[in-house]
């Protein structure tokens, strides 16, 4: 069974765009061996990450996370089965900057501050529909 599992977190740290490469390269690498794909925001010292694949795959990846020290706060947003795979061109793709995607950004917070702790699974889902379409992306 296809599963898509949205969480964010906190990092516990302020992180430099090195720290972020080097996430997003060890994700790529880690998730192509498991089949799991997805994508990775971070805005406003808060990670959003939507992942998708098998259930077992996915789940034993969250755990993991769960123990990185990068994370704090960990809340699980939406959990879906989901019939296709949105992010099928990459096992992780993140996010460009808050400010080259800005008005995607706003155009899903309830404030000028993007914090996805408040967004429902609907809005949640929208999200990553139109980032997927319309965002920049690190390349």
């Amino acid at each position: 069974m296809l599963i898509q599992l949205t969480y964010a977190s906190r990092t516990s740290k302020t992180l430099v765009p090195e720290d972020l490469k080097n996430i997003l390269a060890s994700s790529q690498r880690n998730n192509a061996r498991v089949g799991v794909t997805g994508a990775l925001c971070l805005a406003n010292g808060i990670f959003l990450q939507q992942l998708e694949g098998d259930r077992t795959a996915v789940s034993l990846l969250y755990h993991r996370i769960l123990l990185d020290p990068r994370h704090r706060d960990p809340a699980i947003l939406d959990f879906a089965e989901i019939a296709s795979r949105k992010f099928t061109q990459w096992s992780m793709g993140s996010l460009a900057s808050l400010e080259s995607n800005r008005a995607i950004y706003l155009k899903y917070s309830r404030s000028a501050s993007f914090d996805p702790y408040t967004m429902s699974p609907t809005t949640l889902r929208a999200f990553f529909d139109e980032i997927m379409h319309n965002a920049a992306w690190v390349s």
